[in-house]
């Protein structure tokens, strides 16, 4: 029986298996410790396997590669079967996690924290080797089957490269991040962490070998699209600037120029992709999808995450959940969308976001990148063969139109770097890249971050246990939309800058454009809104959070506000009339005051949308509430708060000092007052230490931004200052700013993390 099978196709399936074998154990390495001559053959130097990812590149594991010294390793490699082995000097430049974030940390061998991966670069050329093929899609798609491996171990004192199939038997980390893959049903001997894995029926590496199982045959193993967080630079001036977009630009286009070169009879992974029978997005050859990576790889990457993802939402047929970690790459937003594509609209989804890949804005420009947009255009124009005169004749007018909004949106924006005049690469008057990004007060003056995506961070103190607190990071959208990355529970106030770097870069990833980092929102109970987010540092070395981007924390709860500061409305009660005051007994007085407790509230909200809208079309002015000229003073009641005109910004000079109320309860009078934007100072000086600069800088500061949209770059603007040490800032030294928008409702009010 055939199975299905016209005859002598399984035996071509098997072939091509085989073949497929070959080309990854061609491609797999071990490394060593930096030694010399015979002692590479000695397992005593040897440290685990890796695996060529790109011409000269070298992905394994990190608690495999740092087992060097001062991170230079020997890679071994097998040009051909039965050539014998070569070795090349490497040096490790990246792992995840950095290297500078473990620091310290007693890390037992094979058990660094996930996702456990490094990059080796060779530092002599080798030109002789085989690289493996990445998969454009997250490994989380992968759900179930079997996958292929391949590694090197010890076997009777000779170091050997041996494969075989492990079964997918589940995730660890579930639909997040940092996800990983369960395999099972095979044994994992020693050396093996640092392999790659393989979905066979596509032919494509989707993960790494991390670590084998002490109590089970098997093991686990990392997406390789982890290396999608991978440190992102501050500015991307060329293509080396950016190790990622480095990496697998160089994998895409070696790739490809394997596929085509006219003297080569070996078999290449392509080649063998065919025999399989992979379909890339139901729609392309594999022969199709190298030649358009090629040329996708050829143009300098996106401009951001941000940017790529809204090229996909731009997609009109695109509708699929964005992968995490979000894509980096164009050929990570090409494998996006696998999972959108329908059978009878995949080519044109491919083809749409190809034209937007030719005409997307650019971090830089090479005197190569107009021949690279023209050979896109060619790959579209053939392939849309396919499709129907209309369709081809508006891709046509589609081209045309698309380099024309881009050359003017090139020339009519903004230099804030060269005073409105572009850096250009010669006759063609395009820019090359950007020398640098622009200046604080600058961007405060063009778009606020606020009318961008931002990341949105949520605090729940847990009340049983006031040093721990339960946590989400997501990306809020400026429309209201909110989708959450990742989330946990009971972690230690004073640890959570550890256990946020994560989620947090991933967020930014997803919102950061170039020379513009986006707004961080950070919600917290009124109890903590004194929390000293900004001054966060979520790795060793790296500036805190507030000198990197604009911080502004908000009020999550604003309806549970504590009793003693509604008593602070000069009657006892919100209304300002104790009940105990209207003594006719009547029994429906309770229920009246409900209603009219409702109605407050009511109008509270109304006032506070107002007061949001005068402060986001007019000037603000401040108002210093617990100070007068270095004397103390009560906060206002709430409703003397409420009587203030709308263009009001409250704020204190005394928080942390001694005062007449605690800091929670003088901040929850300023939020029932109504009031979105507030800021103060958190004191660290003596109670008596002079203050008149704090007033006067407050006042004009925030007086000078043309709205109340603009003060989280201005109070970015200053930390920035502040850190680099202008001593004309030094008066800011402690300072935060109340953000907190009644238009956009923070998600899931009430039920964050709620335990089942």
């Amino acid at each position: 029986m055939t199975g299905g099978h016209a005859p002598g196709a399984s035996n071509a399936f098997d072939a091509a298996r085989r073949a497929l074998r070959g080309l990854v154990v061609a491609a797999t390495v071990r490394i060593h410790r930096p030694v010399v001559g015979y002692a590479l053959e000695e397992p005593d130097t040897f440290l685990g396997s890796g695996f060529f990812v790109a011409p000269n590149w070298v992905l394994t594991c990190a608690h495999v590669a740092c087992g060097g010294e001062g991170g230079e390793v020997a890679v071994v490699y097998e040009t051909a079967p039965g050539r014998g082995t070569s070795a090349a000097p490497g040096r490790v430049v990246a792992t995840l996690p950095d290297r500078a974030d473990v620091a310290g940390r007693a890390l037992p061998a094979g058990n660094w924290p996930a996702p456990d991966l490094a990059l080796v670069q060779l530092t002599a050329p080798v030109d002789d080797h085989e690289c493996v093929y990445v998969s454009e899609r997250p490994a989380a798609y992968y759900g179930e089957g079997r996958v292929l491996y391949a590694g090197w171990t010890e076997n009777e004192g000779r170091l050997q490269v041996l494969d075989g199939t492990l079964t997918v038997q589940g995730t660890i980390g579930g639909w997040s991040s940092d996800v990983q893959m369960r395999l099972g049903d095979n044994d994992l001997p020693y050396g093996v962490s640092g392999g790659p894995v393989i979905d066979p029926e596509r032919g494509e590496v989707i993960g790494v070998l991390k670590a084998r199982s002490d109590h089970r045959p098997g093991g686990t193993s990392t997406g390789i699209e982890q290396l999608r967080t991978l440190r992102v630079p501050a500015e991307v001036a060329a293509e080396h600037s950016d190790l990622y977009q480095a990496v697998f630009h160089a994998h895409d286009r070696y790739h490809r120029d394997r596929q085509r070169h006219p003297a080569s009879r070996r078999q290449t992974w392509t080649d063998v992709q065919g025999r399989l029978g992979a379909r890339p997005g139901r729609t392309l050859s594999p022969d199709e999808r190298i030649q358009l990576l090629g040329r996708l790889a050829e143009l300098p990457p996106p401009e951001s995450t941000r940017g790529l993802l809204d090229i996909l939402d731009s997609l009109p047929d695109f509708q699929a959940l964005t992968p995490l970690p979000a894509p980096r790459g164009w050929r990570d937003g090409l494998g996006a969308l696998y999972e959108s594509a329908s059978d009878d609209g995949a080519l044109e989804l491919v083809l749409d976001y190809a034209m937007r890949a030719m005409s997307a804005p650019r971090p830089f420009v090479v005197p190569s990148t107009p021949d690279a947009e023209r050979a896109l255009w060619v790959w579209v124009w053939q392939a849309a063969q396919r499709l129907g005169a209309r369709y081809r004749s508006g891709l046509a007018e589609q081209r045309v139109e698309r380099l024309r909004r881009r050359d003017e949106a090139e020339h009519a924006a903004p230099d804030t770097v060269s005073g409105g005049i572009h850096p250009t690469d010669g006759a063609g008057g395009r820019r090359r890249h950007r020398r640098g990004g622009p200046d604080a007060r600058a961007r405060a003056r063009s778009v606020g971050s606020v009318a961008r995506p931002s990341a949105l961070l949520e605090l729940v103190r847990r009340g049983w246990e006031p040093d721990r607190c339960d946590w989400s990071v997501s990306v809020a959208a400026p429309g209201g939309e909110v989708v959450r990355l990742h989330q946990a529970e009971r972690t230690a106030l004073a640890d959570l800058p550890t256990h946020l770097a994560g989620p947090l870069g991933e967020a930014f990833r997803h919102c950061d454009e170039p020379g513009r980092p986006a707004l961080l929102q950070v919600a917290l109970p009124h109890a903590l809104l004194g929390l000293e987010v900004d001054n966060w540092q979520l790795t060793p070395g790296e500036e805190p959070l507030g000198a990197l981007r604009p911080v502004v924390v908000r009020c999550s709860d604003r309806d549970l506000l504590p009793d003693e500061a509604f008593g602070a409305y000069g009657g006892g009660e919100p209304g300002g009339t104790a009940a105990a005051d209207r003594g006719d007994g009547a029994g429906g007085a309770e229920g009246a005051d409900d209603l009219d407790h409702l109605d407050y509230l009511d109008d509270l909200d109304a006032e506070r949308r107002a007061r949001w809208r005068w402060l986001h079309t007019h000037r603000a002015k401040a108002e210093v509430l617990d100070c007068d000229e270095g004397l103390r003073q009560p906060v206002p009641t709430v409703e003397q708060l409420r009587a203030l005109s709308h263009g009001t910004v409250p704020v204190l000079c005394r928080y942390g000092d001694l005062r007449y109320e605690d800091d929670a309860e003088a901040l929850a009078r300023i939020v029932l007052g109504g009031y979105g934007v507030a800021l103060w100072r958190r004191r660290r000086g003596r109670a008596d230490a002079v203050c008149g600069e704090f007033h006067r800088g407050t006042i004009d500061g925030i007086a000078e931004p043309p709205t109340a949209q603009h003060l989280p770059e201005a109070v970015h603007d200053l930390r920035m200052r502040l850190r680099a040490g202008r001593t004309e800032s030094f008066w800011a030294d402690g300072v935060a700013l109340l953000y907190d928008d009644p238009h956009q409702p923070l998600p899931g009010a009430g039920d964050l993390l709620e335990a089942p």
